[in-house]
């Protein structure tokens, strides 16, 4: 039988369960599916500048696995969600350019499989990137 547990990232994350009554993050058995992290702080701003949401973003997703017990090391999937600006058709090189410098940074040489998507909105009106990811815990580090 499979062990189950649901976890929210401390500040923002105990927020969501009491507003809206879901978890950042859930465990079963070694692997962790988060919901997606936006590039918030812990009282939902949003930074002006779009490297400083990713960026956050990326911190929001590596404090939400911790409370699973695992890091971006872990990760083998990430979704990411871009707001694509009215009127045009692509994610812009400037979302790829820092997505790429985070994923350098983080995952230590590993290339996990992404799946970026193109969205008109987002949960908050300020947000131009939500992350989610998918961890499995190598119980041998």
């Amino acid at each position: 039988m499979s062990t189950v547990t649901f976890h929210a990232t401390p500040g923002y994350g105990e927020t969501m369960i009491q507003s809206l009554g879901y978890s950042q993050a859930v465990r079963v058995d070694n692997r962790v599916e988060t919901s997606g992290q936006g590039g918030w702080d812990d009282d939902f701003n949003i930074p002006d500048s779009l490297e400083e949401e990713i960026v956050q973003a990326f911190d929001n997703v590596e404090r939400t696995l911790a409370t699973c017990g695992a890091t971006w090391k872990d990760v083998i999937h990430v979704n990411s969600y871009h707001r694509v600006p009215q009127g045009e058709d692509v994610i812009g090189q400037d979302h790829n350019r820092v997505m790429a410098e985070q994923f350098r940074r983080r995952l230590d040489g590993r290339a996990p499989v992404w799946t970026q998507t193109g969205v008109t909105v987002l949960g908050l009106a300020a947000m131009r990137i939500e992350v989610r990811v998918t961890a499995v815990i190598n119980d041998e580090r």
